[in-house]
């Protein structure tokens, strides 16, 4: 344990929870690796949070107190296997293996410490999890929420969220997933899985798929957050990319709504309202990105926000440039969702004529067909056309798939304007 001489004059207790604030996912991360267990760390957290909130007040907070933490929580997960050990042989050889480890926290290698939140996202996301299992399972060890705030945003039960993390934790200890960053081998394949799963829960927080509310403030911030720790320990072209992707949307999330909540569609925003330190910082990385030659469609994805946060209105927005990019992003990643965007900008850039027949070649293959906003695009282009009628009902088909909330007002506001026509 740190001596007195080495802490810090501070005994006022809130200064515990400032450093549970900062540093607890940091703490957390070290000692799974140390222990070898996602819930013997998560109690030796608690339990060296016990000891500080005791100690702290009156000896001050530790020089180092990540490092104090650690050693507590270690001391204590030790203790607590000595007692069982005298009854099972399995944990007395695991009590012996720990006690070998360095044994205070002026020894602790920082480095890997620094390292073990890298370590712990790649776990979280290992793709023998399944998807489900890996968002819940990142939000809730590196970011920290509860199982209950995670059932919220995802809208379903907490046992569910429960099931799927203690399944998860199950499945990284019985087929001893190694806590590690991948090798340089493996590394492109597994990065994928790590930003696909920062992007997912991004677009829950951005674009909620259902629920009261467009947007979920606490998700897209966490997958910020966790793009920001990424690009810091992996600057990487697309981890560039991925983050300036996310600040570019996450910039316009006020002009989004109105006060009463309704939606607000791109060209109808107040851009004063955009937030342009976001969009300077977004624009930024995707230079960087693009300059690296190595990125990918996180990159181009973002490069597209990027002409949009650029253009001073709808009208003025580089229309071609876009439908360009969306070509180059097609010809990478090819999906039936990247084609009816970019649908979309042929019509501003062309004309809805030209629109409605890449919509409807997207039907006929089959796709979208249960994708309410490729109901809503077509149905928009035929408003644009004036087939009034065929509009109306392409926006109650949309409205018969949409979940959410905003965008069934504003699929009906669509419909009752036709009806009035």
């Amino acid at each position: 344990m740190t001596e007195p001489d080495e802490m810090q004059n501070a005994s006022d207790p809130t200064s515990v929870e400032a450093v549970y604030r900062a540093e607890s996912r940091r703490v957390l991360a070290t000692l799974i690796r140390l222990l070898g267990d996602f819930d013997r760390a998560e109690e030796a957290l608690q339990e060296a949070f016990a000891a500080a909130l005791e100690q702290w007040p009156q000896k001050g907070v530790p020089a180092n107190p990540r490092a104090w933490l650690i050693s507590a929580g270690r001391f204590k997960a030790i203790d607590a296997l000595r007692r069982r050990s005298r009854f099972d042989a399995s944990v007395a050889e695991l009590t012996r293996q720990l006690e070998t480890q360095t044994a205070d926290s002026s020894g602790l290698d920082m480095e890997a410490i620094e390292d073990d939140r890298l370590r712990l996202i790649f776990t979280c996301c290992h793709p023998a999890l399944s998807s489900d299992a890996q968002v819940a399972l990142t939000l809730r060890e590196v970011c920290g929420l509860t199982t209950e705030q995670i059932a919220r945003a995802f809208l379903t039960t907490v046992p569910t969220i429960a099931k799927r993390i203690v399944r998860a934790k199950a499945k990284i200890r019985d087929a001893r997933i190694p806590y590690e960053v991948p090798s340089q081998e493996y590394l492109p394949d597994r990065l994928d899985n790590v930003l696909q799963v920062v992007y997912l829960v991004f677009t829950e927080g951005y674009a909620a798929t259902s629920g009261r509310e467009l947007t979920r403030p606490d998700l897209s911030g966490e997958a910020i957050y966790l793009g920001r720790m990424l690009v810091e320990m992996m600057p990487e072209a697309e981890v560039q990319g991925l983050l300036g992707l996310m600040l570019l949307h996450e910039a316009r999330r006020t002009a989004r709504t109105s006060p009463t909540g309704d939606m607000i569609l791109l060209e109808d925003q107040d851009r004063s309202l955009w937030h342009r330190p976001l969009i300077d910082e977004g624009i930024r990385l995707v230079e960087t990105a693009l300059a690296s030659r190595r990125f990918g469609p996180y990159t181009l994805q973002a490069a597209i926000a990027a002409v949009h946060a650029e253009a001073p209105n709808a009208a003025g927005t580089d229309w071609r440039q876009i439908v360009g990019l969306y070509d180059v992003l097609l010809r990478s990643n090819p999906s039936p969702v990247v084609e009816l965007n970019r649908a979309v900008a042929v019509a501003m850039r062309d004309s809805p004529e030209a629109a409605l027949a890449l919509v409807e070649a997207l039907f006929a293959r089959g796709e979208l067909q249960e994708f309410y906003l490729a109901y809503s695009a077509k149905a928009d282009l035929l408003r644009r056309l004036g087939k009034t009628a065929d509009a109306r009902a392409c926006y109650e088909k949309a409205l018969s798939f949409a979940r959410l909330e905003p965008a069934q007002r504003f699929l009906q506001k669509r419909i009752d304007e036709l009806s009035r026509r």
